[in-house]
């Protein structure tokens, strides 16, 4: 039972470690628009909305978990392949975020309101570092060097409401795309790839807790001479 809640906790939560992210600085172009808050509601209204809310997605999720069949197989492509299947399933069914959307919405919302480009590019990286994503081609330090060329052409602070200044900064960042090889139409090709890394990642967390679990029972008396089964041979859908 236990694996099974980890697995509906990561299908809800769609964590990834470690995992890069390629379009990561392309976010500043897409998103330094500012976008209104949506209205908040208040006291036992507002409570009662968010649990009938997770029930309902809980509830859908769990039905999705208990008709397809997952192979704890970290190692096989088409087993990655499959469980990333899936989990988009459960978060189309339940509305739940992408990694990507996830990523996009906290920009959004952690960027309203904040009036200068350089403090919204440390924000970008704060928020990189704090979701455990890389940065491996540089692309930070590229887009700061962008800014710092343009701050040094207008000679003052970049401000997100220059439309003048910021029209030179984005085009200096469809520079850095065009260097790294990176055009928008492939969005959705590296959307994929990065749902195809977490997938595999939790394949791997997914084994290993499982191995864990049934050595910690093969140290029972009732169970020491009893041989442990291969982890792909487990289905899930029996604990659920």
């Amino acid at each position: 039972m236990a694996l099974s809640s980890r697995l509906l906790a990561k299908s809800k939560q769609l964590r990834g470690s470690q995992i890069l992210l390629p379009l990561e600085h392309a976010f500043p172009v897409r998103s330094f628009a500012k976008e209104a808050a949506p209205a908040a509601l208040k006291g036992d209204e507002m409570l009662k909305n968010i649990f009938l809310e997770v029930k309902k997605k809980f509830e859908t999720a769990m039905g999705v978990l208990r008709k397809e069949k997952i192979t704890i197989d970290p190692d096989n492509p088409a087993a990655v392949e499959q469980y990333a299947k899936v989990m988009k399933t459960v978060r189309e069914k339940a509305d739940l975020f992408s990694e990507s959307q996830r990523i996009k919405y906290t920009i959004q919302t952690r960027t309203q309101g904040v009036p200068d480009a350089r403090t919204y590019l440390l924000t970008l990286k704060e928020i990189r570092i704090r979701r455990g994503l890389t940065d491996e081609v540089g692309a930070e330090a590229m887009m700061m060097d962008a800014l710092e060329k343009v701050e040094k052409e207008i000679k003052k602070p970049l401000m997100r409401d220059d439309k003048k200044g910021m029209a030179l900064l984005l085009a200096e960042f469809d520079r850095i795309n065009k260097k790294l090889g990176i055009q928008k139409e492939d969005l959705p090709k590296y959307e994929e790839q990065l749902e195809l890394k977490i997938a595999k990642a939790q394949l791997e967390e997914l084994k290993k807790e499982a191995l864990e679990a049934m050595e910690t029972q093969k140290k029972r008396e009732e169970f020491k001479d009893e041989e442990m089964v291969d982890v792909k041979s487990l289905d899930i859908r029996n604990f659920l």
